[in-house]
């Protein structure tokens, strides 16, 4: 008996990408299967936040397709990607400041989405849930930008740099988070960060963007065994 297939996530095809005329991602192609532990890791610079964005939609793609599962969607916008099961965690920690812990929450909420999956996550957030968003730490905001994408109900779930600028203690934390999401294997995570050690460690495979294009797609724990890669590609050695 011949097993079957593991669905595809997203893919991409030959994908041009980048802002106005100026081209970021050159020919692009990668295939995620559900399920999967993505890291992207490369320079500053490289490429892995416009590719990203360019999965997203709100960068400008020149040539190529991504799909989601089965389905073309080029073409659509972001909120219509999002409604059907793509989420973005990006660097600016999009939260509505105005409004409390539990509002921002309940304001994208989805489907079958539940405050108590978010709380479960986070305690700490349920622990400042009467709390503006103005209220909140660097890391607690860090927490309701994630907890609110999950709100989303996102089958895949884009990462862009959630480590950044926060202290080793919440790095943990969320790290932590990032292997309960994926634990089940129902989400695909696509991790972009600089932390290279910690992207690695939670990562069952790892991509590594130089230029606009992938020189390493593989492994991440064999990518662990090559310094002279992540030297040459990223500037520093794992460790």
């Amino acid at each position: 008996m011949v097993e079957a297939a593991t669905p595809m996530a997203l893919t991409l095809e030959n994908v041009t990408a980048g802002y106005g005329q100026t081209h970021i991602l050159r020919g692009l192609s990668l295939a995620i299967t559900r399920g999967e532990r993505i890291a992207v890791i490369g320079r500053n610079g490289a490429g892995k936040t416009t590719m990203l964005s360019t999965i997203m939609g709100l960068s400008r793609l020149h040539e190529g397709r991504i799909r989601l599962g089965e389905e073309d969607i080029s073409r659509l916008s972001p909120h219509q990607r999002s409604m059907r099961g793509l989420g973005l965690v990006p660097q600016t920690r999009d939260i509505f400041p105005s409004l409390t812990v539990e509002e921002n929450l309940t304001a994208v909420m989805r489907g079958s989405a539940s405050l108590d999956e978010a709380y479960a996550l986070f305690p700490r957030l349920k622990e400042r849930r009467k709390n503006g968003g103005t209220q909140l730490s660097g890391g607690e905001q860090q927490m309701l930008t994630i907890a609110r994408t999950l709100m989303t109900e996102p089958e895949v779930i884009l990462l862009d740099e959630p480590l950044e600028g926060l202290a080793p203690v919440i790095c943990e934390q969320l790290m932590r988070a990032f292997e309960q999401l994926a634990a089940d294997g129902r989400r695909t995570v696509v991790l972009v960060e600089q932390h290279a050690a910690a992207a690695l460690a939670f990562a069952t495979r790892a991509i590594v963007i130089t230029n606009g294009a992938i020189v390493y797609d593989g492994s991440a724990d064999a990518l662990k065994q090559q310094p002279d890669l992540l030297e040459r590609h990223i500037g520093v050695a794992h460790g």
